[in-house]
């Protein structure tokens, strides 16, 4: 009797914790949710992560908070949720560059890309654009101009990025890779910094993503000469391809956002947060806001598993062209 006795005395609290753990994944979410950026306000992130939120917020009865944390070309951010609790209240929105570029630019990541994450879901695929200053260079009304100005004087044409390895910076050595001319990259932290120096007239151009971009684009503080996809971007209307401006057919690069949350996800709220993004993606007023307000193509790939092997060969794709370009950080 007494074995008994110690025996259910032992069972009891792991009976009892069981269903807690069942009950508190039942009743997930209970309290607000934070999406972290690993990018100022104002960037492309941040622009989606605070549109999603709402629609989010409704979807699941409890309030989505966007909060930035920045720098080491998003890292920081990443590496906050790749070592945070997989409770359902802390997600990343994730980008091309700090989870497949950054693999391969930096020599000693605190976590590993592709393992210290739960594939959430795809939000979209991002273009670039090419954007010159038409008041400080009147003379760049095409990509022919750039590339005829680049040719007459090696490496004396620059061009801003957000950062090193960014796709921004990327985009520029696909370009300069392609045409075989030599331009000066100059490294800024972050969209402000990039799009405030081609404003100011101190660089030369800028491969900068078509979310922030299309506002200077219609105010006429920037000229968009083209756009790094194979297909024309409805945002951008009347903007050339870089097949059809530059002479290069076959040219594209662009990156893409998804949503990640910390290893171990359980997957109740993993299908969860998918079933209601995916809804909130297939939305008419939300694919019309993506499309033809930020440039970005919505995703046909919604499936945690397809977001993982794109994100598994996109770091090997990436890592290629780090190569080539020689990019490294420490």
């Amino acid at each position: 009797m007494l074995r008994r006795l110690a025996l259910a005395l032992l069972a009891a609290p792991l009976a009892a914790a069981l269903p807690a753990q069942a009950q508190g994944q039942d009743q997930w979410p209970s309290r607000p949710i934070t999406i972290l950026g690993g990018f100022p306000n104002g960037a492309g992130t941040d622009i989606y992560a605070r549109k999603l939120a709402e629609p989010l917020a409704r979807a699941l009865g409890q309030p989505v908070v966007v909060d930035n944390r920045t720098g080491a070309g998003g890292n920081i951010a990443s590496d906050a949720v790749a070592k945070a609790r997989p409770d359902g209240y802390l997600f990343l929105l994730g980008t091309a560059g700090t989870h497949a570029i950054n693999a391969g630019l930096y020599r000693h990541l605190p976590f590993d890309a592709l393992r210290d994450v739960t594939h959430v879901i795809m939000l979209g695929d991002v273009p670039n654009v090419l954007l010159v200053n038409p008041e400080k260079r009147p003379q760049y009304r095409s990509c022919a101009d750039v590339l005829a100005a680049a040719r007459a004087r090696p490496g004396a044409l620059n061009y801003s990025s957000t950062g090193n390895g960014a796709s921004t910076h990327l985009a520029g050595a696909q370009f300069t890779a392609a045409t075989g001319v030599e331009l000066t990259h100059i490294p800024y932290r972050g969209q402000p910094g990039a799009m405030g120096a081609l404003l100011a007239g101190d660089v030369d151009m800028f491969f900068n993503q078509t979310g922030p971009s299309i506002g200077a684009v219609q105010q006429g503080q920037v000229r968009a000469l083209a756009v790094t996809t194979l297909a024309p971007v409805q945002a951008l209307p009347g903007v050339p391809t870089m097949a059809e401006a530059c002479g290069m057919p076959g040219f594209e690069t662009s990156t893409w956002y998804g949503l990640f949350a910390p290893p171990g996800l359980p997957a109740p709220i993993q299908a969860r947060m998918n079933t209601e993004i995916a809804r909130i993606i297939a939305a008419p007023d939300f694919r019309q806001w993506l499309v033809e307000t930020q440039g970005i193509m919505p995703p046909t790939e919604l499936t945690p598993a397809g977001f993982r092997a794109i994100h598994e060969r996109d770091i090997a794709r990436w890592g290629e062209t780090i190569r080539r370009s020689g990019a490294s950080l420490d």
